[in-house]
């Protein structure tokens, strides 16, 4: 592969991670601006409520209160389970996007901590070292073979002679 043909194909990539986080902006400014739109609907309703709490009459508190019992465990109540999450097409394509951002963002981290030059410098330094080691243990045992095939010999030779 020529310098060229590097260049370009690292250009091509950029690119399509550039359109890749366009799209994710385009989506997310839609996702904000329909959050907006919930957010004013909650807050109207929430006034709302507070008009209706303050126009109703308000209710005598006893003056002693029954005392509360406080359990540890929740052993031997039978409690129905929560109802599961459901959610509709868009927010769970929404949380998918977020889910693989993250991950694509941590990937990068974890790519460019790695290609790092100190890192590089690292792994080169330990290679060597095992390179050495490794010619070190084989020598060792070469020797260890030799001195072995040398005293079967002269075992052989001692029977021999006998």
């Amino acid at each position: 592969m020529t310098s060229d043909q590097a260049v370009l194909l690292a250009l091509g990539g950029l690119g399509l991670v550039c359109l890749v986080l366009v799209a994710v902006l385009v989506r997310l400014r839609a996702t904000a601006s329909q959050v907006t739109a919930d957010l004013a609907v909650l807050r109207e309703r929430l006034d709302d409520l507070d008009h209706r709490q303050a126009a109703a009459p308000r209710a005598t508190t006893p003056a002693a209160a029954a005392p509360v019992e406080f359990v540890i465990t929740d052993l031997g109540r039978a409690e129905p389970p929560a109802e599961p999450l459901h959610l509709d097409g868009p927010a769970f394509a929404d949380i998918v996007l977020k889910e693989t951002v993250v991950k694509a963002a941590s990937l990068a981290q974890g790519v460019r901590r790695g290609l790092a030059p100190a890192t590089r410098n690292r792994i080169r330094f330990e290679m060597k070292q095992e390179v050495r080691r490794s010619r070190k243990q084989r020598r060792a045992d070469h020797k260890a073979a030799q001195r072995d095939l040398r005293a079967r010999q002269r075992a052989a030779l001692v029977e021999e002679a006998s």
